[in-house]
């Protein structure tokens, strides 16, 4: 059914009287009916959080119980939609109270069933590609209040709502929410110019340098950078153009398939478990009275314990568990559908929104982080090894601290397992000095690649080394040893760096290759080959010093510095690794075995 004809479906208001006067049946019916929809409102306001059942059902126990208080059939789905959001709001007062209390809740809370990513499900379960996978991936990075905004409209763009049933459920006059719809929107268009960034093919170096420190979780503090970055720069500045306006993507989409063991709690041949946990109440039963609420959870604990399908006891008795905990800790406050059943008039005037986070001012809520808080979101929902390789990038301001190095199992250490090449007086370390000298190096762990570039005999552009042979994965980890081999030297001869002196033809990177550092440090799963291609007279004059070294020692050089002494500023070395399989691989890799290791690709796919 098309977007339009769905907005003219209204609800069955005889279905809504009759189960307000008790009809089990049209109960049972009502409440199967706008599960999904509850299912897909609650999922997106929570980020997929655990807490999504849980917050689920007690909406439904609360509808069921409250039915009678509503007034007017015609606005049910409106007033279903309130109490959901007033779930979702009372869950979080909860949590933090609970939290600030020292803990309790979040002991409860793992004992539910904890729900898959919500992004990830709809990606994969509605087949979402190119711009609408986009919007999906976009949700992570908006704050909580954007964020539950958008799972409203989301259902609105959708078809499943109408703007006055968005505004009612909100207690907002339709103008008011227009406002807070708009400014929503201008922060998920900023988050979709974030996502493409991270997706892109084509990172400029300030960026590269830019994400040092991140461990792939969204943040307010980074969208915002990110955001100025996207704005400020001509290179990223193009992942804001060709944006299709989201509403024409959401347009019409499906809701998202409630999951089976929600739907086993909640629905059935039987009928939904709060049909049957309010089976008994008498009909003039207060819904408020002393142990009632008590009794109904009792009875849902049983219901849903004998439905088949479900986990047993102890799932069911930590659900009820968990919904009874946020009854007795919710804040005062509306919290009742009759507090919410009649939403301010159209034609009430129009307050004045207050700011949403994103344009709170210095000391609002996320300024206070860490100046390199951790970043973004999933970047991609399964990234592919080796879809990644690095780029030139600028050199970083000596003085700044790296972010922490990820740690990667290690076992044992890297072994050189052959090849050709001069062994220096550790039997683990050797050396490669010429073309058709290589190393296979094997194992699961990291190691050092010290760049000894003879600067007095340089000779122009550097043949660079190759890996070749690569069974398992190989990351490039870090740079570190104090310099930048295209930093100055110390001493009297103006403009020389540890490539050469600029008047007698220095060592030079060829175009696109990423600047090396004195040492460079990778992590190995499996085994690979690296080649020395230096060739006599033609190219640069260049040795490498290789061999296994541990995550702890690599960490201690990275945060070294910085310092003066006899070889001029000793700068902080630079994590490269995210610790995900989206990692920097080196460049010039590949699988293959290439009879001349010099042709392998400068951007190699792994």
């Amino acid at each position: 059914m098309g977007r339009h004809a769905r907005l003219e479906v209204v609800v069955d208001t005889a279905t809504v009287a009759a189960a307000r006067d008790g009809d089990k049946r049209s109960l049972d019916d009502l409440v199967t009916e706008h599960l999904p929809l509850v299912y897909n409102i609650v999922g997106r306001a929570l980020d997929g959080h655990p807490d999504v059942d849980d917050v689920v059902q007690e909406t439904m126990l609360r509808v069921v119980r409250k039915l009678k208080s509503l007034r007017d059939s015609s606005r049910f789905r409106a007033w279903l939609v309130a109490i959901a959001m007033q779930q979702v709001r009372a869950r979080a007062r909860a949590r933090k109270e609970m939290l600030a209390r020292g803990g309790g809740l979040d002991e409860v809370g793992q004992l539910a069933d904890p729900a898959a990513d919500f992004v990830d499900a709809t990606i994969t379960e509605l087949g979402l590609t190119g711009q609408r996978k986009e919007v999906a991936e976009a949700t992570r990075w908006l704050d909580d209040g954007d964020r539950r905004l958008l799972a409203l409209w989301w259902q609105e763009a959708a078809g499943e709502l109408t703007r006055d049933q968005l505004a009612a459920a909100l207690g907002l006059t339709g103008p008011h929410a227009a406002v807070r719809i708009q400014r929503m929107k201008i922060q998920l268009q900023g988050a979709r110019a974030v996502v493409r960034a991270l997706w892109s093919d084509r990172h400029c170096g300030e960026l590269i340098d830019m994400l040092e420190g991140w461990d792939a979780k969204p943040g307010a503090l980074w969208r915002k950078r990110l955001i100025r970055h996207t704005k400020a720069c001509r290179e990223c500045g193009r992942h804001w153009a060709d944006q299709v306006p989201a509403e024409r993507l959401l347009a019409g989409m499906a809701l998202l398939p409630v999951p089976l063991e929600l739907v086993a709690r909640l629905g059935g041949p039987q009928g939904v478990v709060v049909t049957q946990a309010t089976a008994d109440v008498p009909a003039h039963a207060d819904p408020d009275a002393p142990g009632t609420v008590e009794r109904w959870l009792d009875q849902a604990r049983e219901a849903v314990s004998a439905r088949p399908g479900v986990r047993g006891g102890l799932l069911a008795g930590a659900v009820v568990l968990a919904v009874g905990i946020v009854y007795l800790i919710v804040p005062h406050g509306p919290s009742t559908p009759d507090e919410v059943a009649a939403p301010p008039p159209a034609t009430a005037p129009v307050v004045e929104p207050s700011p949403s986070p994103w344009e709170s001012k210095p000391g609002a809520r996320g300024q206070a982080a860490e100046e390199r808080a951790p970043v973004p979101a999933k970047i991609a929902p399964k990234p592919a090894y080796g879809s990644n390789v690095d780029a030139p990038d600028q050199a970083p301001p000596a003085d700044r601290a790296p972010g922490p190095l990820p740690r990667r199992p290690e076992s044992g250490r890297v072994t050189p397992v052959g090849g050709m090449f001069d062994r220096f007086d550790r039997s683990d370390k050797v050396a490669l000095r010429e073309r058709g000298h290589r190393v296979t190096l094997e194992g699961r762990g990291y190691f050092a690649v010290r760049w000894v570039v003879a600067y007095y005999n340089c000779g122009g552009q550097i043949a660079m080394p190759t890996w070749t042979g690569l069974s398992g994965k190989l990351f490039h980890a870090g740079s570190g040893g104090g310099v930048r081999l295209d930093d100055r030297m110390p001493g009297p001869y103006p403009g020389a760096t540890w490539m050469g002196y600029p008047d007698r033809n220095p060592a030079r990177v060829p175009a696109g290759a990423q600047q090396m550092w004195q040492v460079e440090y990778y992590y190995l799963d499996g085994a690979v080959t690296l080649h020395h291609n230096e060739v006599r007279q033609a190219s640069a004059d260049y040795d490498l010093a290789v061999g296994p070294t541990t995550w702890n020692e690599v960490s201690a050089d990275l945060s070294r510095g910085p310092r003066q002494d006899g070889w001029g500023t000793v700068r902080y070395g630079k994590v490269r690794d995210t610790g995900t399989d989206r990692a920097p691989i080196p460049q010039y890799l590949t699988r293959g075995n290439p009879a001349d290791p010099r042709g392998v690709a400068q951007r190699s796919v792994v």
